[in-house]
């Protein structure tokens, strides 16, 4: 028994599956989780390693290279990049998409493990860690208070930061900012000079002082007892009584040559929070929490401590679950507003409340049903989930109506009993639906062959929809039969219950429809008689529109307002704290009086750059973008403050995404060679190249005049001779300068660091360097400069490889105009830089992931239309019939180009998926007009008349489901509110295509067909 009789036959059963997956769908919902985009694991890898005290070039040439030639041994690895820095080595590797990332981390552990010994031997050993999306901050917390730095810093440690660590879903909390405690003893050279004291007789006598050792066991009657001789610092008084030895034999102590200090390690970075000085906590959920959730639970948090700690302020300066709940919101309603949309366009066609309730309830059975799957699945409520709802909303009541229009029609024109109709109607359409759906589902199966971050985020869109098509096609054949069996009443039944204003208005619309049904049958007989004439004219409209794709714009995602602004200004590399954080506050007079829409912010001073976050209030509350907030801000600031260079920045759309593809928004131009003074000058061309082009508002090089450095040579053959070792040396420098840890300082369950360095060390000149003492074996004092010499140049303050090899970027900011376009002119100008052997220029970034997302979305699509046709190929045992459909596929085109073009729309990932949705859905009209022709052909009736009937039969269902389909995606076509301007390029694309295709298909597929099908006989 098929499945319309059996639902018909028992209502009861039918009703009851449905109710079950209400029931189940309901359940569901309430347990889901809701982010900003789908869980998402990279298969990357990074490998960290730190040496402390050793240059760029150093820890380039003992770790970063030795580690990228471990790695590169390990299976699947696709890429590698590295940067070297000061003390501190990363390698980042890439494996093939598909790779199993905890295995390869694991994998290279043991790697690194058995090849450790290439290594230096004081190196802190690599560590590894994979990516994680969910790592980023969740809320960045600002907390601001008049206290002492450090006793605030101590209160949140202590007090505050558990708190948050405490709540569920929460992973850590991290400081930033912090007044860390230290002990710090600085020395003072004149003095330790005049005693003959060298600076590491300091260090070693503070370490000797400062002890807690076992000291074995004894026995005591029937007892052991445990002996221990605590020699540990109690106070600071007795850090300035330790005794040091003179060459003389006389003793010093500590106080007499050094000043002891409780205080705070040396800032290396200043933190305000809306202007106040303050500390920085950022918050990071656990893989798999729901992220709004977390959200709300810190801003609970926040309001409880705020309350319990008066003397304090803390504020959520970013908040990621705003955004995200505001968004999915937005995207939530345009949903609704699609399915009330399409609602209405069926009552208006239908003119029936039962018939319009009947094929409604396929939206929300399959919705419920899908939420169900997405639970089932694991996945989250998000953009990717929510906008394949709201792409199928419209879709979900197509194969619905097909069923009712038919049963409707068997019951008028052939005058069937209701049950009769309802199990007949749905049979004789059933092929025709099946086929239809069947063809928008095999779409969406090339999606799974697109590699990267897109198939990895569209994979999630595609299954909501194809199950949501799947349910819908089930309840259109089995809930609407047996609804139609038991409530349709006839049109005859229908008329004579309605009276007044709504009879007339009935009529009204059922002659407009009979007007437009009857004009259409005689536009197609004009069709018929020239069909030639037709099929040319749709070839040159397509041609035409193609004339409209230079004109587009091309980028990776399309923009979103997040609501935030940055502003970062750089200063020349080495220039100290003080003098940055001087020039930043002016940056903030001027930025903060020119943005009423602020909301928070939070400003970071670092050595050689200052930079501004500042949150502004929803989109809709504000009359600026925060595009146009950064624009407005860049023309303020321009050549406001002296040595500073500033940009300004609007993140624009999937600021996640922007993370995962390795940068910032806009450009990057990478520079690859060995020679740090030829990147240099490239780096420069290309600044000089790229001046001028339309769209880029900043660049930013990575490799400038370096840091200015003084090199210390180390005579080795006189430090032998003196007994003296390379170490004794390196580390008087190291102590002198950077300072030495001398043990720990406990007090009250805490332990802070002893810190030794010279009095006043980052102002001392060179040769107060060189002036300090060591002490050789014989007891005699050598002074620094008899076994060094010294240079001044400049060095790098990063190193960047990628693939082992050197690189340097150029990172150009681009806002106001596509990133394709830029990108192109930049291309253009750097062909016109010579190069040097070894050396070679391109471009990358963002855009480098947009040319291979565009090849892998034209080969799906090309994908997509083959297992379209060979899906029709196997419907209707053919070759012919489902190449007369396919006609209907490139006259989609005409209807996308043209409305990107009027909306100003980009091509990018989004509308490149709607593009290959655009396959599916535009051939269902096609199907509908070919199947009702070839039933009627096989029925006797000559090729003309049936082309003809199957026009008059099929137009009302073609322009139902359109209208439904169309209408279902217009509010998220209009790309209005936070969210859904993410989602907006690609329901522009399906809206523009299947309106186009339609009023073309119409027309020209009966033209089409009746070429095909000469030999058929004539009317």
């Amino acid at each position: 028994m098929s499945l319309p009789r059996f639902s018909v036959n028992r209502p009861v059963f039918t009703t009851m599956a449905c109710l079950i997956v209400v029931v189940l769908g309901l359940v569901s919902f309430r347990q889901l989780k809701i982010d900003l985009l789908p869980s998402i694991e990279l298969p990357t890898v990074s490998v960290r390693t730190s040496f402390e005290g050793a240059s760029p070039e150093v820890m380039e040439r003992t770790v970063t290279q030795i580690v990228e030639e471990i790695v590169a041994t390990t299976p699947g690895v696709e890429e590698i990049t590295s940067t070297s820095s000061e003390g501190q080595s990363r390698v980042t590797v890439t494996f093939e998409w598909g790779t199993d990332v905890d295995q390869a981390a694991l994998d290279l552990q043991a790697t690194l493990e058995d090849e450790v010994s290439e290594l230096p031997d004081d190196i802190v050993r690599p560590r590894v860690n994979k990516f994680d999306i969910d790592s980023f901050p969740v809320v960045l917390i600002g907390i601001s208070s008049r206290l002492d730095p450090v006793e605030l810093t101590q209160l949140v440690e202590d007090q505050l930061r558990y708190r948050f660590t405490r709540i569920p879903g929460v992973a850590q909390a991290d400081l930033w900012g912090g007044f860390d405690r230290e002990i710090r003893v600085e020395v003072d050279p004149d003095r330790l000079r005049a005693q003959g004291i060298s600076l590491n007789a300091v260090l070693d006598a503070i370490e000797r002082a400062n002890l807690d050792l076992p000291a074995g066991k004894i026995e005591e009657g029937r007892y052991e007892v445990t002996l221990r001789a605590p020699a540990e610092f109690k106070d600071l008084e007795e850090i300035r009584q330790t005794v040091i030895g003179t060459p003389d034999g006389s003793f010093v102590r500590i106080g007499q040559i050094a000043e002891v200090s409780d205080t705070f390690s040396k800032l290396t970075r200043n933190i305000r929070i809306n202007g106040e000085r303050g500390i920085r906590i950022a918050i990071r959920k656990k893989a798999g929490a729901n992220t709004v959730e977390v959200a709300r639970q810190i801003l609970d948090e926040i309001d409880e401590l705020n309350e319990s700690f008066p003397q304090i302020k803390i504020i959520p300066v970013i908040n990621q679950g705003n955004f995200i709940q505001r968004s999915i919101e937005n995207v939530g309603r345009s949903v609704l507003y699609g399915g009330g949309l399409a609602i209405l366009v069926l009552l208006f066609f239908l003119r029936n409340f039962r018939s319009t309730i009947i094929i409604s309830l396929a939206i929300p059975i399959s919705i419920l049903a899908t939420f169900t799957l997405i639970y089932f699945l694991g996945f989250t409520i998000n953009l990717m989930t929510l906008g394949g709802l709201a792409l199928g909303v419209g879709m979900m009541v197509d194969s619905s109506i097909v069923v009712l229009e038919n049963i409707f029609r068997r019951r008028e024109e052939e005058g069937e009993t209701r049950h009769v109709a309802a199990a007949e109607g749905t049979m004789e359409v059933a092929t025709a639906i099946v086929a239809s759906t069947i063809t928008t589902l095999v779409i969406f199966l090339p999606v799974v062959f697109v590699q990267g971050v897109s198939g990895v985020l569209f994979r999630d869109l595609a299954s909501v929809i194809v199950f949501a098509l799947v349910c819908s096609l089930l309840v259109s054949l089995s809930l609407v039969p047996m609804l139609s069996s038991r409530f349709l009443r006839s049109r005859v039944e229908e008329a004579e219950r309605r009276k007044g204003w709504v009879a007339r208005m009935v009529s009204a619309s059922e002659k407009g429809l009979g007007w437009l049904e009857s004009h259409y049958k005689g536009c197609l007989g004009g069709v018929l008689r020239h069909r030639w004439g037709v099929l040319v004219v749709s070839l040159l409209l397509l041609g035409a529109s193609l004339f409209l794709a230079p004109f587009l714009g091309t980028e990776f995602l399309p923009s979103s307002d997040e609501g935030e602004v940055r502003v970062t200004g750089e200063m020349e590399v080495g220039t100290r704290l003080e003098l940055v954080d001087q020039q930043t506050r002016k940056m903030e007079e001027i930025v903060f009086g020119a943005v009423p829409e602020k909301v928070s912010s939070v400003v970071s001073v670092s050595e050689g750059e200052g930079s501004i976050r500042i949150s502004l209030t929803p989109a809709s509350e504000r009359d600026r973008s925060n595009v146009e907030i950064a624009e407005d801000l860049r023309q303020r600031l321009e050549g406001q403050i002296p040595g500073m260079e500033i940009r300004t920045r609007a993140p624009q759309g999937q600021f996640l995404l922007d993370r995962l593809l390795g940068g910032d928004e806009g450009l990057t131009v990478e520079i690859r060679g060995f020679d740090f003074q030829v990147l240099a000058a490239l780096g420069r061309a290309v600044e000089d190249a790229v001046e001028g082009v339309e769209g880029i508002t900043d660049v930013t090089r990575s490799i400038t005049e370096g840091i200015p450095q003084q090199e210390i040579y180390i005579d080795r053959e006189r430090v032998a001779d003196l007994g003296l070792s390379i170490e004794d040396v390196t580390s008087l420098i190291r102590t002198a300068i950077a300072g030495s840890d001398a043990g720990e300082f406990r007090r009250e369950g805490n332990s802070f660091r002893i810190f030794v360095q010279l009095e006043d060390a980052e102002h001392r000149s060179i040769e107060e360097v060189l002036d300090l003492t060591l002490a050789t074996p014989d007891g005699d004092e050598v002074a620094l400069r008899s076994v060094v010499d010294t240079t001044s140049n400049r060095g790098p303050q990063e190193i960047t490889r990628k693939d082992q090899q050197r690189i340097a970027r150029v990172s150009l900011n681009v806002a106001g105009k596509d990133l394709g376009s830029v990108a192109a002119e930049v291309e253009e100008r750097l062909a016109t830089i010579p190069l040097p052997n070894g050396f070679d220029l391109n471009v990358a970034g963002s855009f480098e992931e947009q040319q291979e997302s565009f090849r892998e979305l034209v080969i799906a699509l090309m994908l997509a239309v083959l297992l379209v046709y060979m899906v029709l190929a196997c419907q209707y045992e053919s070759f012919i019939n489902p190449l007369v459909v396919m006609f209907s596929v490139p006259m989609a085109a005409i209807g996308v180009l043209l409305t990107l073009f009027l909306t100003g729309t980009t091509l990018n990932l989004q509308s490149g998926i709607g593009c290959i949705m655009l396959g599916g859905i535009v051939v269902n009209n096609a199907i509908l007009l070919v199947d009702q022709a070839g039933q009627l052909q096989n029925e006797g009736m000559p090729i003309n008349a049936a082309v003809l009937e199957a026009g008059r039969r099929r137009l009302r269902p073609i322009l139902m489901t359109t209208c439904t389909t169309v209408l279902g995606l217009f509010p998220l076509a209009l790309g209005i509110g936070e969210g859904a301007d993410a989602q907006a390029p690609l329901a522009r694309a399906v809206v523009g295509g299947l309106v186009g295709s339609t009023v073309i298909t119409l027309f020209l597929v009966p033209a089409v067909y009746s070429l095909f099908h000469r030999g058929g006989k004539s009317a």
